[in-house]
């Protein structure tokens, strides 16, 4: 997992509340489960006006130029903001991944449904939580039509522009930590490999009929 602790990108401003999983990345795209290649997917009945799906070449699809990452300077950007309860409905990790495979890094949002919020942290995206008034104010900024660029640290827990106000988020120390070092679960157990082998070892010379073979 991509260690985050200090981001400065491109927001893309997605103006709507309750954005489920399958508007994130549709049922149809569920049948691979490599955790990579979704980032084309993302958001794809927004994006497109054609039916898409595993075997149909996303060159041929043609776009919806309304929508915020088929235009310009959004196309680039690595941070979304959006409204409240993002990424509800159901627990597809799937959704997380197309969100980071796309290239974002970070999610804003007043609140985000619980299962989403916490896939982010297992696969390197820090979801953000801010008032609303906070998120609107951010909303009126990216407006410009120059895009909104933010800078998100953290070890500080703070976002920054370049001009106006910074804010302040709270993130759980051990997730925060473990985002900063680039652990997903695996990788935090992984931290205490040799105390493990060391265990196994011990146990096989301690009782070593449960080790037989049959």
């Amino acid at each position: 997992m991509q260690a985050f602790t200090i981001h400065e990108g491109l927001v893309a401003p997605l103006e709507q509340s309750n954005v489920d999983t399958d508007a994130i990345i549709p049922k149809q795209y569920l049948k691979s489960i490599r955790k990579t290649g979704f980032g084309p997917y993302l958001f794809d009945d927004m994006r497109y006006l054609d039916a898409g799906g595993l075997d149909v070449d996303v060159a041929d699809r043609r776009e919806n130029t309304d929508f915020v990452l088929n235009q310009d300077p959004w196309r680039g950007a690595s941070i979304l903001l959006t409204r409240e309860n993002f990424g509800c409905g159901s627990s597809r990790e799937h959704a997380v991944w197309a969100l980071e495979n796309f290239g974002f890094r970070a999610v804003i949002a007043p609140s985000f449904a619980d299962i989403f919020y916490n896939n982010c942290f297992k696969n390197g995206v820090l979801p953000i939580v801010l008032d609303a008034s906070e998120v609107d104010a951010l909303f009126e900024a990216a407006k410009d039509p120059a895009g909104l660029t933010l800078r998100i640290d953290l070890e500080a827990q703070q976002i920054s522009q370049a001009s106006g106000p910074s804010y302040t988020f709270e993130v759980d120390a051990h997730r925060r930590a473990s985002m900063l070092e680039g652990l997903d679960h695996i990788g935090e157990t992984l931290k205490h490999a040799d105390a493990i082998r060391a265990y196994e070892q011990r146990r096989q010379a301690e009782k070593p009929w449960l080790f037989r073979e049959l």
